[in-house]
């Protein structure tokens, strides 16, 4: 028996102190709690021990012989009165919410269930199995190392990010210029070829898909499956281990560390909305066995029922002031251990809802705001969830910018060769000021995106009227319908030429508004290669070759696009008007402008030219900034040629070409002010004026 004495509750967690370990636990309805120490292999419990004391709901004791690399996990008693939210079985080896790291594997079996699968009322029942031989175990790590070091950041400007979604195993399976040994895991987000890569793109920042440690879910590994996007989280600070040879973080941390020093920054993609455990009948991992009726939203008819606002069967209730404590002591975590550099927050309106739904004046908001620890790091909501009034774009707090998917729905549609679409265009190339110029906030609010993760990838977007969602095994019922694709003519490859060079110049056309668009671009990895998911638009459960970026097409000289996206990363940081602090305006005074829209005579547009039937030209001017002359561009969706004349502008006498979609190498063409030049069929073209 280990010497056990009351320990403290001001930490919750493992935390060794270089000479014993501090466990403690919060839970507001638990009646005792078991804390279970295991071998070093994790197969078998060598000590089981009752935490000693408790104050104000946190439960705690100090084991002067627990050192790093013990494994443990808790048994919490308690009653067991789903009707009433309460789901407490000792039988169930549980997972600190707060272990810095996880030992083993999940392997599935109708033990990790609270209640007897397939009897009457199921989760009314209650299961008497004991679930350990088939959990992961908690680890005591040594953070003693951590809390001096203080590494320097990148911290690029909101209105310099450029950010490249990514997942760490997806990003450099089939990198054959990576190191075998190196492939899919953390090590390969910093190889040299890598930040090369990143380096010719110009992007400046790394969004992750999730790597906070997940499970795999049973129909899933039944259907010889996996979770691999990996919005099923389980522990909040312990690292994936799949992506580490060591399974721990320091992998991670000296791959963002590499990164750093090469001038890039790190943000997670995080899921604090919900938990692996899903809905009433799932299982009892961690959180609904430590205190069910704490940690979700329950039904206020019946607490045997989770309010569900994420479509994954429970919602993390955040009105709790311990799990808010968890979220924002991960997000801490991270930041000073890991240094991440931000974060993007999975159905950020679950996060800051309250009793009548979504509250701008939240806790989590509020908690957020005034955190120091968190002042200094992006912070970006997918400003949606499934729940009523979870549509929530533009309603966030200065501090945040959004995904913005009225840009994406706006350029699918515009570039699909949709008409009456220029007014929507011209707003949302220029911040969406109609959703964001509010409360003090500024273009860099919304982030502009194509295509991410979840959905078409760029080749897909046009080369698939339709999901082919069939790998997944349901039925191809998964996945949205409403992808705004256009399959140019032939559904899937082809190798009709027209085809491919129409397919390539769309692709073009939605690299170049989104890196001319102000706002912060976005996007995903692999777009600039023509990887394709052959038509999948849900590939969350797909760990292998339809997952996994195909970089086989990297050198090319046709379907890599990666110096054209360099060329545009280069124009963004040419020219400030692309990126502004401030919303563009119109005519200022003293004749200088921040806009102009122009018709393609090169007149200012009135009223009517917006609402110009089935108009698909759009052409105007940015003024300059500094020594940044002034830009002039033309969107051309229509499939035939526009004619139109070149801007006569005080001070410019001349346009120079710096972008032409429609040519595989802009040529370095002049037009005069006042020229009559033609723009091609679905093109974007850049000019700068000359003096």
């Amino acid at each position: 028996m280990m010497r056990l004495t009351e320990g403290s509750s001001v930490r919750l967690g493992a935390t060794w102190d270089g000479r014993g370990t501090n466990f403690a636990l919060f839970s507001a309805h638990a009646e005792k709690i078991e804390l279970c120490l295991f071998d070093s292999q994790g197969r078998r419990e060598i000590d089981r021990v009752v935490l000693p004391e408790r104050t104000e709901d946190v439960w705690h004791g100090y084991l002067a012989d627990a050192t790093p690399g013990q494994l443990y996990g808790y048994r919490v008693h308690g009653p067991y009165e789903p009707e009433k939210g309460h789901r407490f079985n000792a039988n169930k080896l549980l997972i600190d919410p707060y272990a810095k790291r996880l030992a083993g594997r999940l392997v599935w079996s109708d033990a990790h269930f609270g209640y007897r699968t397939g009897s009457p009322r199921q989760d009314l029942s209650f299961d008497r199995r004991d679930n350990a031989r088939g959990m992961p175990k908690s680890v005591v790590v040594d953070e003693t190392s951590n809390a001096a070091k203080r590494e320097p950041r990148p911290s690029i400007p909101w209105e310099e990010t450029i950010i490249y979604e990514a997942h760490v195993k997806g990003l450099t399976k089939t990198r054959d210029d990576v190191p075998p040994a190196m492939r899919g895991g953390y090590r390969a987000l910093a190889a040299p070829a890598m930040i090369d890569h990143f380096k010719r793109l110009g992007i400046t920042t790394i969004e992750l898909l999730p790597v906070h440690a997940f499970i795999d879910d049973r129909q899933l590994v039944e259907r010889k499956l996996s979770n691999y996007w990996g919005y099923n989280s389980i522990a909040y600070f312990a690292p994936e281990p799949r992506y580490a040879q060591d399974g721990t973080l320091d992998e991670l941390r000296t791959a963002v560390a590499r990164l750093h020093d090469a001038g890039i920054e790190v943000m997670l993609d995080v899921v604090y909305n919900h938990t692996a455990e899903g809905n009433h009948l799932g299982p009892t991992l961690s959180f609904r066995g430590i205190d069910n009726a704490s940690y979700y939203w329950l039904k206020p008819e019946s607490g045997r029922y989770y309010d569900d606002f994420t479509g994954c069967g429970n919602s993390l209730n955040l009105t709790n002031m311990r799990v808010l404590q968890m979220v924002m002591d991960s997000l801490r975590y991270w930041v000073e251990v890991c240094h991440i550099d931000g974060f993007r927050f999975d159905l950020a309106p679950t996060l800051a809802r309250g009793p009548n739904g979504f509250d701008q004046h939240s806790s989590f908001l509020t908690a957020v705001r005034q955190d120091p620890v968190l002042a200094g790091v992006k912070l970006v909501a997918e400003p949606w969830d499934v729940g009523l009034g979870g549509y929530q774009v533009g309603a966030f707090p200065s501090q945040w910018s959004e995904w913005n998917d009225l840009y994406r729905q706006t350029m699918r549609r515009y570039w699909g060769g949709e008409g009456n679409l220029i007014g929507d265009v011209g707003r949302r190339m220029t911040g969406s000021a109609d959703l964001f110029d509010h409360d003090a906030r500024s273009p860099r609010a919304s982030v502009n995106h194509v295509t991410v993760h979840d959905g078409f990838t760029l080749a897909d977007l046009y080369s698939y009227n339709a999901k082919h969602n069939e790998a997944n095994g349901e039925g191809n019922r998964d996945g949205s319908n409403d992808n705004v694709s256009n399959n140019c003519g032939h559904e899937g490859p082809t190798d009709d030429p027209s085809i491919i060079r129409l397919r390539r110049q769309l692709r073009k056309n939605q690299l170049a508004c989104l890196m001319l668009a102000q706002g912060v671009p976005l996007l995903l990895a692999g777009d600039e290669v023509a990887n394709s998911q052959g038509g999948n638009n849900n590939a969350y459960c797909q760990d292998n070759e339809i997952g996994w970026i195909d970089w086989s097409n990297l050198g090319t000289p046709y379907e890599d696009l990666t110096d054209f996206i360099g060329h545009l990363s280069a124009l963004r940081r040419r020219f400030p008007q692309l990126t502004p602090r401030h919303w563009v305006q119109g005519k200022k005074d003293g004749g200088s402008f921040g806009v102009l829209w122009l018709t393609p005579q090169s007149t200012e547009m009135t009223e009517t030219d917006w609402n110009f039937p089935e108009g698909r030209f759009l052409s105007y001017a940015l003024g300059a900034v500094g020594e940044a002359p002034a830009l002039f561009v033309t969107l051309n969706a229509a499939p035939e040629r526009i004619e139109f004349s070149l801007p006569k502008l005080p001070g410019y006498a001349s346009w120079k070409l710096l972008l032409n979609t429609a040519e595989d190498r802009t040529a370095a063409h002049s037009f005069r002010s006042g020229t009559v030049a033609k723009a091609a069929p679905r093109s974007v073209m850049v000019l700068e004026g000359v003096p």
